[in-house]
């Protein structure tokens, strides 16, 4: 007897169709599985076996063939050991009907016959969806994740059991929609603005950064609050609109570190991997092309704490996402592109000891030792970072003042209304902030007058800039203008932009 169930599987962000296709046919009893399936895959006879077993369900002792089709496409995971499991129960007669053809089955099964948690649910479906599936089959763990999918019906269970009960006609109810906006409403923050003292000339700078979408490296002695200065950037971003957090969500998915219960990415993710995180780990690879860090802080903030100490070729190869927004993940089977558009917050010591520069320490470190410290940070590498910023210790005084900082709430209020002046000046042209501009948006918007054309040629040729930096100091600038409120770059803009690189060359 033969019987198809459909299913689906990933390849990067996007799910495809797979056919599972099971065949029982008189012989030695055994079960083989054709359609190029990994040893995860390969594996389902024997969960698929227990679990029949342990359901009290039949199964065929007869020869059973397996094929996942496409054949010529690698199937990986355990994903498809429900559609498996159902199709054996199809020839076994223990599901009765057709209504299983109705219905996109996605599932790992455990031992005992229960269903556990699949990565990937939400891009599946959402691929599925796209190629006219309405109907699908999950376990009630990823029920979260499909609740936020509008125009599709999606039945969660707990084990085999009460999947063939309900496809042999007990009644069930499909996953609850979800709201978007109560989720944002209960994800908070733990950080804010305010807790940080003193460092009004970085918060100045980060929020022209967040504002405009700009990467910046800051640079301190330890203890002077970079890393609190850091995790407090996400609080002043713009809230998640529902397709990024979907985008985010997708990613985070397939990684594997989606809070299940959530179901959701629902406020801008914050990412910082070790300073000993290798290649695969930051760009993404690994032998299933997994997304790496600068993927999973898409929408977000990617962090790199004591950014010398990564070694310079994982470093490097930060250039090609911070350019493009993206990274391709090839492998000899096949390559998977995915999103990378984060925003680039990093922070270093200036020396090996942290007190070169240092108003209040001195400094123990030989030029060398300093050289070949900085020397990490290319000019390449650099010229990708807009706002170079150095954030010394904090007095005594605005330690323990009593005054209040500004809150995240109230800089937010300011970064939303320069983000609202940069979506309608590039509306329809897929920019969404002035650091995406490219020559040609820059032409047209970044227009100074005389007095800007000599301060930005002194400034250039004094600090030695590439046309690089020279662009993004324009970028800045245009970002400073729109946070004032103001329709031209004027020159008081385009000092404060360069005042944020004049320390370049400390650098390079």
């Amino acid at each position: 007897m033969l019987a198809g169930v459909r299913s689906y599987a990933l390849e990067g962000l996007e799910g495809y169709g797979v056919d599972v296709e099971v065949d029982v046919t008189n012989g030695i009893p055994g079960v083989e599985t054709v359609g190029l399936a990994s040893t995860a895959t390969k594996e389902s006879k024997e969960r698929v076996r227990a679990a029949i077993k342990n359901s009290g369900l039949p199964y065929p002792a007869r020869r059973i063939t397996v094929n996942l089709a496409p054949a010529e496409t690698k199937k990986e995971g355990a994903s498809l050991d429900l559609p498996i499991a159902v199709g054996l129960l199809v020839c076994a007669e223990a599901v009765t009907g057709r209504l299983y053809k109705d219905f996109v089955m996605i599932g790992e099964l455990a031992l005992n016959g229960g269903l556990r948690h699949v990565n990937g649910v939400m891009p599946l479906l959402i691929s599925a969806m796209q190629k006219g599936e309405k109907k699908f089959v999950i376990p009630s763990a990823n029920a979260a994740e499909a609740g936020y999918i509008d125009g599709i019906d999606v039945y969660a269970f707990d084990s085999l059991k009460d999947v063939v009960d309900f496809l042999n006609g007990a009644p069930a109810e499909p996953v609850k929609k979800r709201g978007f906006e109560a989720a944002k409403r209960e994800m908070r923050y733990d950080v804010d603005f305010a807790d940080v003292k003193g460092q009004a000339v970085a918060k100045r700078a980060i929020e022209i950064a967040v504002a405009g979408g700009h990467n910046v490296l800051m640079s301190g002695p330890p203890g002077a609050g970079k890393t609190m200065l850091a995790k407090c950037v996400p609080t002043i971003m713009p809230d998640m609109t529902f397709e990024e957090a979907v985008e985010v969500t997708k990613i985070h998915s397939v990684a594997g570190v989606l809070d299940a219960s959530e179901g959701i990415v629902a406020v801008r993710p914050f990412r910082s991997p070790h300073h000993t995180a290798t290649v695969p780990a930051l760009i993404g690879g690994g032998a299933k092309a997994r997304p790496g860090e600068v993927s999973l802080a898409h929408n977000g903030v990617l962090f790199l704490d004591e950014m010398p100490e990564y070694s310079r070729r994982t470093l490097e190869t930060l250039r090609q996402p911070l350019e493009d927004k993206k990274v391709f993940v090839s492998r000899v089977m096949h390559s998977v592109e995915y999103p990378a558009n984060f925003m680039l917050v990093a922070s270093m010591n200036p020396c090996p000891c942290g007190n070169y520069g240092s108003r209040t320490q001195t400094c123990r470190c030989t030029a060398a030792q300093i050289h070949n410290y900085l020397a990490k940070l290319s000019g390449p590498l650099l010229d990708r970072i807009d706002l170079l910023i150095e954030v010394d210790g904090v007095e005594y005084a605005e330690l323990r003042g009593k005054g209040g900082s500004e809150s995240s709430a109230a800089v937010k209020e300011r970064v939303e209304r320069a983000r609202a002046v940069q979506r309608a000046r590039f509306a329809g042209t897929g920019i969404n902030t002035n650091a995406q501009m490219n020559a040609k948006d820059m032409a047209k918007w970044c227009v100074v007058d005389e007095n800007g054309e000599r301060l930005l040629k002194r400034a250039f040729d004094k600090m030695g800039l590439t046309a690089r930096a020279a662009a993004r100091i324009l970028k800045v600038a245009r970002t400073i203008a729109d946070l004032a409120g103001e329709e031209n770059i004027l020159p008081v803009h385009l000092a404060e932009a360069i005042q944020y690189r004049n320390t370049e060359r400390k650098y390079i």
